[in-house]
């Protein structure tokens, strides 16, 4: 069965086509259809049910890049798993507005409809909660809302903090003082935040002391006012270090809490204050919490395939042994 898809402008059909055709192979190989250009339009070839879901697919990428969106490998693969579960309708909702522009002058803005609905809640709410595997821009996106927040004047401080819960290491054996001891558990935080502002600008601000960077045992004993705090791998958190962090909260500030609830690197008989707080406030006003998943991923597709690798098999160790997660 044949469908034909009308193509306006060349721009469009050379951002859906990809480099080297890349995007519509890829299209091509998931849906076991042939695509071709002819004379303005996109001829989609293949059983009638895969036919439709690749017309589906194609709709949904030309809407995204008649918004002006770069259509690539990452795209390509969200818009296919929106199409087999029935949701390509939702594809308009993510062409809106830019959370930040980095210092090199690129748009940050979420590239799925959990990370949107992660960055409304951020923007809504006083407290945001936001789990998900590696990959989602969970740390990448808060620090953007952060960056925006502090440049519309909103807040005046940026507090990026993590525990120093090292993942098999410890924090004796590595040289230098305490500054260069907790730097390499903040580096991730460091890298975003260069990402937004730049080095020298990032540098002029902390030394104004309008960015701070700090393990979370440096947070204990202070009210934070003003400010746009972010708590990174807060799943290595125990529940005291949680409560202690959350009653930090000032007049005129916002925090977000990001984890993966699946890499925890705390003794075994500690309770994650990150999965404590998720039940304990779960419905407490002025608090989100939202949780992305292995759709989310948005970098390489290898990344998912990992994810998704490792939950399978803690999965069937679970039922394997009988026991529930920490």
């Amino acid at each position: 069965m044949e469908q034909r898809i009308s193509i306006e402008r060349l721009e469009q059909a050379i951002n859906i086509f990809g480099s080297f055709d890349e995007n519509i192979r890829l299209l091509e190989q998931e849906f076991s259809v042939t695509v071709v250009n002819r004379e303005g339009e996109l001829r989609v070839d293949g059983e009638a049910e895969n036919t439709m879901l690749a017309c589906k697919a194609i709709s949904a990428l030309l809407t995204l890049s008649s918004k002006g969106e770069p259509i690539g490998e990452q795209s390509v693969r969200y818009v296919v798993g929106l199409v087999r579960a029935g949701k390509e309708d939702q594809i308009e909702q993510l062409t809106q507005d830019v959370l930040c522009i980095t210092a090199k002058g690129r748009p940050v803005k979420p590239k799925t409809i959990g990370q949107k609905e992660y960055i409304q809640s951020v923007l809504k709410n006083t407290v945001t909660i936001g789990v998900g595997p590696a990959g989602t821009g969970k740390t990448y996106l808060a620090v953007a809302a952060a960056v925006s927040a502090f440049r519309d004047k909103q807040v005046n401080r940026i507090i990026l903090t993590r525990p120093a819960v090292e993942a098999g290491e410890r924090l004796g054996f590595l040289p230098g003082d305490l500054q260069s001891k907790v730097d390499p558990y903040l580096r991730p935080l460091y890298d975003a935040l260069f990402d937004m502002l730049g080095a020298e600008t990032y540098q002029k601000y902390l030394e104004r002391g309008n960015i701070e960077v700090a393990p979370l045992a440096y947070m204990r004993g202070r009210t934070l006012d003003d400010s746009f705090i972010i708590l990174d791998e807060a799943q290595n958190t125990s529940r005291e270090q949680m409560k202690m962090f959350l009653t930090r909260l000032g007049f005129g500030s916002k925090i977000v809490i990001t984890g993966d609830v699946t890499q925890i690197d705390l003794p075994a008989d500690k309770i994650s204050g990150l999965k404590e707080a998720m039940r304990v406030l779960d419905g407490v006003e002025g608090i989100g919490v939202c949780k992305l998943t292995n759709a989310d991923v948005v970098r390489h597709i290898m990344v998912q395939r990992i994810v998704e690798a490792y939950e399978k098999y803690e999965d069937e160790k679970t039922k394997n042994t009988g026991k529930g997660h920490r």
